[in-house]
């Protein structure tokens, strides 16, 4: 194995380039790569996109136009770890565009693709060591859909 990691790989269907460019204009520190074409050989019409490369925080993605075959399903899921309650309200705005909300800090985007848009500090709350806190931290989440750290931490300290 290489030193470079792993790279993910989406399946799109036709949308590969469309939704590389949307990634890195929500995610900063983001960058476009390598476009690659279908030839002559296909499967896909020559020309168009076949692949698209982009880097999303230091996380490498290919993007393939595999056609509609598979689609996105919330078995697999990326997790944004945000720094206060700012970053929280950016990720959730800007992904939920054109897709839809969830339950407990889970999204799809307008491509299906699954977020969870988790605050800082929401595991200590949901693994708190005092059983009685952390389930009031639980309940609370429970009800929510954007989440709200500060609600949370109130919840967690009621009592």
């Amino acid at each position: 194995m290489t030193t470079e990691g792993f790279t993910t790989c989406l399946w799109f269907d036709g949308q590969a380039e469309e939704a590389a460019e949307y990634y890195v204009s929500v995610f900063k520190n983001s960058r476009l790569g390598r476009i690659g074409r279908y030839s002559e050989a296909g499967p896909g019409p020559a020309g168009s996109v076949m692949t698209v490369e982009f880097e999303l925080n230091g996380q490498r993605f290919v993007g393939v136009n595999g056609g509609p075959e598979f689609t996105f399903n919330e078995a697999v899921s990326f997790q944004i770890d945000c720094a206060d309650q700012a970053e929280v309200d950016y990720y959730w705005s800007s992904l939920t565009d054109g897709g839809e909300e969830g339950p407990c800090g889970w999204l799809k985007d307008r491509y299906g693709l699954s977020w969870q848009v988790v605050p800082e500090g929401l595991t200590e709350l949901l693994l708190d060591p005092d059983g009685a806190k952390a389930a009031r931290a639980t309940a609370a989440m429970m009800t929510m859909k954007k989440l709200d750290i500060a609600a949370l931490r109130r919840a967690h300290d009621e009592g």
